[in-house]
This record gives C-alpha cells, sequence and structure tokens, in this order.
C-alpha cells in the first residue's frame, strides 16, 4: 500500500519541478530579452539543457504520482525511470559542472530547485509509492533517457552549433574522446536503473513479508 506521506511529497516534488522551470524559464527569456532575441530563441534554449528536459519529466511524473497514482505515467517502470534520471542529473551536475560557474539570486535559487531538490524530493517520493520487483532488464529502461538526449543533442548542434554540455561538445572533444563519454553516462545511468531495480525488488520482498 502507498504511505501516507507519498502523495503529499510527490505533490511537493511537482512544485518544487514546476516552479524551478518557471524561475529558469524566466531568467533565461530575459536574458534573451536583453540581448535582442526573442522569447521563441530563449525556449528553444531552454529545452536544450538534459536538466531542464529531466526536471520536466520530474514534474509530470510527480503529478501524475501525486493525482493519478494508479495511472500508467505514474507506474513503477516510469517512476523507476525517472527517478535514475534526476538522480543521474544531481550527480553529474555536481561533479563536472558545479565548479564551472557561480549564480547569485533567483538563478542560484533555481538552480539549486533543478539539481538538488527535486532529486532528493523524488528519490523519497520513489522509496514511499509501491514496490512491485521490477524485473532486471527494467533496468536497462535507464539508459533511454540519456541517449535519445545524445541524439537530440547532436542534431540540435548540428542545426545551430551550439552544445548545452562541453562533455557532449564534438566541437571540443575527439571523436574517441566523445565516445567514451556517452559510453559512461550510458553506463552509469544504467548502473543506476540496476540499483533502483534491486532495492524495489528487496522493498517488494519486504512488503510481502
Amino acid at each position: 500500500m502507498t504511505s501516507n506521506l507519498a502523495r503529499p511529497i510527490a505533490l511537493l516534488t511537482a512544485l518544487i519541478a514546476w516552479t524551478g522551470l518557471a524561475i529558469q524559464l524566466g531568467l533565461l527569456i530575459a536574458q534573451f530579452n536583453a540581448q535582442g532575441l526573442s522569447p521563441a530563441a530563449a525556449l528553444w534554449r531552454f529545452f536544450g539543457f538534459f536538466t531542464i528536459l529531466t526536471n520536466s519529466g520530474v514534474a509530470l511524473v510527480a503529478t501524475a504520482m501525486a493525482l493519478r497514482p494508479q495511472g500508467r505515467l505514474a507506474g513503477p517502470l516510469s517512476r523507476m525511470v525517472t527517478a535514475a534520471a534526476i538522480l543521474l542529473v544531481g550527480l553529474v551536475y555536481s561533479l563536472a559542472l558545479r565548479h564551472i560557474w557561480n549564480p547569485e539570486g533567483l538563478q542560484l535559487v533555481a538552480d539549486h530547485m533543478l539539481h538538488d531538490a527535486t532529486p532528493l524530493l523524488f528519490a523519497f517520493a520513489w522509496l514511499l509509492f509501491p514496490h512491485e520487483g521490477l524485473g532486471w532488464r527494467a533496468g536497462l529502461w535507464a539508459a533511454v533517457p540519456p541517449l535519445a538526449y545524445c541524439i537530440y543533442a547532436f542534431a540540435r548542434g548540428a542545426a545551430d552549433g551550439w552544445y548545452a554540455y562541453y562533455f557532449l561538445d564534438p566541437t571540443q572533444m575527439t571523436l574517441g574522446l566523445l565516445a567514451g563519454t556517452m559510453a559512461m553516462l550510458l553506463a552509469g545511468f544504467i548502473a543506476a536503473g540496476m540499483l533502483l531495480v534491486a532495492i524495489d525488488r528487496m522493498l517488494a520482498r519486504r512488503s510481502a513479508a
């Protein structure tokens, strides 16, 4: 059965994610406007970041968990894949990106919401929701979001010359380094997925007992 805290925590996660996304989009539109660029250009740039896409997924799935927990979007596989993705967002950001800039004001607020609060809150909500014992193959689905993003990011970059992350920028890295980076990312996401499946199976056995 669902913990009494599960849906409220999912709702809080959704609110934090939606708010962080709204703040970040507003800041980006203001920045682009100051440069004489349109809101449409800001929106195009906004959806170029894996963090934004993943937090959008978190916002949608957490909303479904809070309001329609029996729906497919809030199902066990969707929750696990989303949890793996957002946890890796927080980890990769802390290890590879946090040190390269120093956000202030509202940007700092959005930064903490999207990279710190949503990973922790969604992981907590995931733990509180029912666990049905996913099969081990389910862990492989955790590789789908980063693989889809890599294809998307390379296509975008080929079109407009802009890449969101230096470690996925073919203009800054050799083909070998780029392939190695992608392999490490995919392996990391699969490892996260397998770890979450292992936890899911353990919690399912404990619940059944």
